[in-house]
């Protein structure tokens, strides 16, 4: 019994034993199917085939005494995989890698003496690994796209419009929203650039034998070292790889996990800010993610409209950032040629790190593409903080009336604590452009008030900005 259902544009699935252990909320709750494939035993192991195959047929075209038959044999059972005897090999041999080789030499008998030949665990394993590495930058590269794109219309679509800056989170000088959103792109475009290059970056292991010496190759082609060179330039070419790593213990070095964790966690750190940025505005009021129509935001307080997108990708984000440390000390502890202290371990964060990438930029994609801003609530706390901020620019508007600039600032200075205080202690509106006005002092600039006060005069380039 499986069953499929959605909400929230979330994508649950369940089985009639499901329920009775633990699943990863990474796959079972958010993840998208595609990223869930990629990392699936399915994925996994029909690539081990594929590998062999790869394998076999280079080894044949290089003069080692394949048949035709036997190849056709592998690849006639490429993807009908008896996980139930797999697992009941790997039961009883203690080995992952033995138990497949068995599992598809029941289902390839002419073929079985060649299955493997000459490879070492890490031949499947890890190129296996670098296959997944790179078809998952495949699947985040285009998300990341799509953010973007979305938050660069959102940053046009803004570029003119006045908010309050913050500096320390109190009001500081005027921005744009266009221009706040364009520190989110910014940021952004580094994180497409980190993927790009850990995603271009990638080589594959190839064919390197136990300890990376390829010897076992040598000796498979009675010492002709072009011979092997070429087999695993072939190998590299069949899995999609343009380049093999020159050199190898038993494993392809661990730092290549610590480049790719690193541009994903670096990602992580990214949409952090961006989304906490989001929900610090949605507690003013002047910015929401999008909200359903019948969306719940408390279950005690019907009138809340809780940030819950941005949230989630805060929750999901401090995971994938905290990530990055399996990955560092894994690099770190490897011994000599390999220890096998790795494998339990990536298993886990690499998957993880793709997992989360990929949920936080699917959520990112929907926050994006409906954010909503509200502008008169914007206007109404620029007209609260801007008098304190004119303050500068009424200055020098009474210094080109013929104003004393001492004298001036001293009036200022004494109106604006009477305004704050009024706002401080007695909880009233900022009024200092009244008493401004009141004052016969200011007299010769009152028809220039207005003028002086107008947002758009505080925002300086940020319009600018966002088109470069």
């Amino acid at each position: 019994l499986v069953c499929v259902g959605e909400g929230a544009g979330q994508t649950f699935f369940c089985g009639a034993d499901e329920f009775m252990k633990y699943r990863s909320p990474l796959v079972s709750r958010y993840a998208s199917k595609e990223m869930a494939y990629n990392f699936s035993d399915r994925k996994k192991f029909t690539t081990w085939r594929k590998l062999w195959i790869y394998l076999a047929k280079a080894e044949k075209a290089l003069g080692l005494p394949i048949t035709d038959a036997q190849i056709l044999e592998m690849e006639s059972h490429e993807l009908d995989i008896d996980f139930a005897m797999a697992a009941e090999e790997e039961r009883k041999l203690r080995h992952d890698v033995m138990a497949h080789v068995h599992t598809f030499a029941h289902c390839c008998p002419t073929a079985a003496p060649i299955i493997h030949l000459g490879a070492t665990s890490c031949y499947v394993g890890d190129n296996t690994d670098l296959i997944m590495l790179r078809d998952g930058f495949d699947l985040l590269l285009p998300k990341l796209a799509r953010v973007i794109d979305r938050l660069a219309n959102f940053a046009e679509k803004y570029a003119d419009l006045p908010t309050l800056g913050f500096t320390h989170y109190q009001p500081a000088q005027l921005t744009t929203v266009g221009k706040r959103a364009c520190l989110w792109l910014q940021d952004l475009a580094m994180d497409m650039r980190n993927l790009q290059r850990a995603r271009d970056d990638l080589r594959f292991r190839g064919v390197k034998g136990t300890t990376g010496t390829q010897a076992s190759f040598l000796q498979l082609f009675q010492g002709d070292h072009d011979k092997v060179e070429e087999l695993d330039r072939m190998v590299t070419e069949m899995a999609g790889f343009k380049k093999a790593y020159l050199v190898t213990g038993q494993t392809y070095s661990r730092k290549v996990d610590v480049d790719c964790v690193a541009s994903l966690a670096s990602l992580g750190a990214t949409v952090h800010k961006l989304c906490t940025d989001i929900r610090l505005l949605a507690n003013l009021k002047e910015i929401e993610e999008p909200f359903e129509k019948e969306q719940i935001g408390s279950s005690a307080m019907p009138y809340k409209r809780n940030p819950m997108r941005a949230e989630r990708c805060c929750s999901l984000a401090r995971h994938l950032v905290a990530l990055m440390a399996d990955p560092l000390q894994t690099a770190s502890v490897q011994w000599l040629e390999r220890t096998l202290d790795d494998s339990a371990n990536r298993r886990i964060s690499l998957p993880e790190s793709f997992l989360t990438a990929d949920i936080i930029l699917s959520t990112l994609q929907n926050i994006t593409e409906g954010l909503v801003v509200y502008p008169k609530v914007i206007e109404r706390h620029i007209r609260h903080e801007l008098p304190f901020m004119a303050t500068e620019n009424i200055i020098m508007a009474m210094v080109k009336a013929g104003g004393n600039r001492q004298d001036c600032h001293e009036k200022i200075r004494v109106l604006s604590q009477e305004a704050a205080a009024v706002v401080k202690q007695e909880g009233g509106d900022n009024d200092l452009l009244a008493r401004v006005q009141r004052d016969p002092y200011f007299a010769p600039i009152l028809g220039q008030l207005d003028a002086v006060l107008d947002p758009k005069t505080f925002i300086g380039r940020a319009p600018q900005q966002v088109q470069m």
